[in-house]
């Protein structure tokens, strides 16, 4: 039975003093500056990021006497669908931005006292641990010899969180009655979609701050029983990864591990997505291996399609913009932040490729821009071309997509020409950061 509200004025224990951790002035001032830098899009209230700072001004000192006494009552997330990458959509929740705010806070506080208790195989989500550490630690399980990997997919995790055990690891942490209780309407809180709200009896929104810690609360059980049994394995939130000698011992594990995860965590294993095989033949956190001894790691190919479909949407709404700006405000911090993630790829050859492949769009867009066929004369001309082969390639008859991949376009417009706009080069980029360090 929920406790009730505590009385105005009356002091709260000491060991349950974790609610004024939450709501204390450098906590709440750390959690307005992430969820500032975090931006994100409103909540079911339209209440932008911008406007925060006004609406805690006029009303913060009333929440926050709301949230000691154990009476606040979070709003509905707004259920909106994103794109898979393996396709489909995912269902993503948001949170009001005050919510966003508070969930914050309860994350900065509640942080550390779950941190010290999760594995060193655990790296979604937690401080000073990435998603490149875990494919660091998986090229290693390989070059020790367990050249077979249970890849286990769990089916629609973030819906499927049991709340009852949930809170029962919560609460062996947390003894604050009024966090727990917070905790609870955050997993109870409504979902607005298509105009009506229903209430989950299980799950927990994936979107705010706190979905992740509560994600590793709720896997560290997985985690300590794979430890138990002297497994090998990473885990990125809910990807797992689990390496073995053999493809009969990885069948064994996924048999029992499975097992496990549906009987004892009460979630359920997509069985048609998790399978055993060779590293090099399953994607993990969009990297695959090579079939080498030395398993050197490689982008897989299904990254680098989405990402050359992310920036064909870009290059349609560049038709019409200015090259350089286009290169700078859009290409450039697409390119930056995809190549940076993939920086740990031993191999290079998909970088001069991509490198390629993004010029001749920039050409394509030039060729278009250019329109008419003696404005595309003139301009081959005054790039440098001999009056004789502008003319013939400027009235080739030829679409923009040949023409961007033509010799005529490469001599006019080579690597220089957009180098001068600041064009990310990913081969030279790749180059920069230097070898893999394992």
């Amino acid at each position: 039975m929920t406790k009730p509200p505590l009385a105005k004025g009356m002091p709260v224990p000491e060991q349950l003093q974790l609610m004024e951790r939450v709501v204390e002035r450098s906590n709440m001032q750390r959690a307005y500056r992430r969820v500032k830098q975090n931006k994100g899009a409103p909540g079911v209230d339209g209440m932008s990021v911008e406007r925060l700072g006004s609406f805690l001004r006029t009303h913060w000192a009333k929440i926050k006497e709301r949230l000691c006494e154990g009476s606040y009552e979070p709003k509905p997330v707004r259920r909106v669908k994103i794109p898979k990458a393996s396709g489909g959509s995912r269902p993503l929740g948001i949170p009001t931005v005050l919510d966003r705010l508070i969930q914050q806070a309860l994350h900065q506080v509640l942080s550390p006292l779950f941190e010290p208790q999760f594995s060193e195989h655990s790296f979604g989500f937690r401080p000073g641990r990435s998603a490149h550490q875990a494919v660091l630690q998986a090229k290693q399980y390989q070059h020790g010899g367990k050249r077979w990997v249970v890849d286990m997919d769990l089916a629609q995790f973030f819906d499927e969180v049991n709340h009852e055990k949930l809170m029962a690891k919560v609460g062996r942490k947390v003894k604050d009655w009024r966090v727990k209780l917070l905790i609870r309407h955050y997993l109870r809180a409504g979902v607005l979609s298509g105009g009506l709200v229903s209430v989950p009896e299980k799950g927990t929104p994936q979107g705010g701050p706190l979905s992740p810690l509560l994600s590793n609360i709720v896997l560290d059980e997985l985690d300590r029983e794979l430890e138990k049994r002297g497994h090998s394995f990473c885990r990125y939130a809910d990807d797992c990864n689990i390496y073995v000698g053999s493809r009969k011992s990885g069948e064994r594990v996924m048999a029992s591990v499975a097992c496990f995860v549906e009987q004892r965590l009460k979630l359920r294993v997509n069985r048609d997505k998790s399978a055993v095989a060779r590293p090099w033949q399953r994607k993990f956190l969009g990297y695959t291996f090579s079939w080498h001894r030395s398993a050197r790691i490689r982008v897989a190919k299904t990254s680098i399609n989405r990402f050359k479909s992310k920036l064909k949407a870009l290059f349609r709404k560049g038709r019409g913009r200015n090259l350089r700006q286009f290169i700078q405000q859009d290409l450039n911090p697409a390119i930056r932040g995809w190549i940076n993630y993939f920086r740990l790829s031993e191999f290079r050859g998909f970088a001069e490729q991509l490198d390629k492949w993004v010029r001749r769009h920039l050409r394509c867009i030039l060729w278009r821009q250019w329109k008419h066929r003696w404005r595309r004369f003139q301009m081959l001309m005054k790039l440098g071309l001999p009056e004789v082969r502008a003319a013939r390639s400027a009235f080739n008859q030829r679409g923009p997509w040949f023409n961007a991949g033509a010799s005529h376009m490469n001599q006019a417009l080579p690597k220089r020409y957009f180098d001068q706009f600041g064009l990310i080069c990913m081969l030279q980029r790749l180059r920069k950061f230097g070898p893999v360090l394992t």
